[in-house]
């Protein structure tokens, strides 16, 4: 795939991720069932980066949630509507996606926001606090402290601003830092609200 890949790279690596962590694993499920808790019931909440549908929606809809996905990459997209008929999912950025003309009671992006450049997560939490209900909830993940690395499935740089950054572009943007807290993974988990 080409540098301007809105997939970042995951296209290329689709069929290994769904085969590998797509299709199984537990990392960070009772988490996002946790959060999942916090959204007004039978809320709609939209996945970012969804992927192959598997943990993070799965959880979501039998959360009873109606869950709207978006992923740039097309395999990814294909195996969630595989998996999920029932789930709404477009393929295309997160950054761009036209899901954000809805409003929704939560938004998840779980490995989603250190692939994305540093501009780019913080006007993603813009767009996230523009799209959520009254007390609706936002989760994201990112590591705890400043880094960049390189990607282990794709190679391609990721960012983390640091919990600080991060901190000051939830506020900035209006929302709410309701708590942190670290999974099993390592995933660090920024929960946020609408004010």
């Amino acid at each position: 795939m080409s540098i301007g890949d809105g997939s970042n790279g995951y296209e290329a690596v689709a069929a290994q991720y769904i085969a590998g962590r797509g299709s199984g694993g537990t990392i960070g499920v009772r988490q996002v069932r946790d959060w999942a808790r916090t959204v007004r019931e039978g809320g709609v909440v939209l996945d970012l980066g969804c992927g192959p549908g598997y943990p993070v929606t799965q959880v979501l809809v039998d959360a009873g949630l109606t869950v709207y996905g978006v992923d740039a990459s097309p395999s990814m997209v294909a195996a969630t509507r595989e998996r999920l008929p029932g789930v709404q999912v477009r393929c295309e950025p997160v950054e761009t996606s036209t899901f954000f003309g809805r409003t929704f009671d939560g938004v998840i992006a779980w490995g989603l926001m250190f692939l994305l450049a540093p501009a780019v997560q913080e006007h993603l939490i813009h767009k996230v606090a523009g799209v959520l209900a009254p007390d609706g909830k936002f989760v994201f993940t990112a590591t705890q402290r400043a880094a960049e690395w390189n990607d282990a499935m794709t190679d391609r740089p990721s960012v983390s601003l640091g919990a600080g950054r991060y901190r000051r572009a939830v506020e900035a943007a209006g929302l709410v830092l309701l708590g942190e807290r670290e999974d099993e993974g390592e995933n660090y988990y920024f929960m946020t609200a609408a004010r």
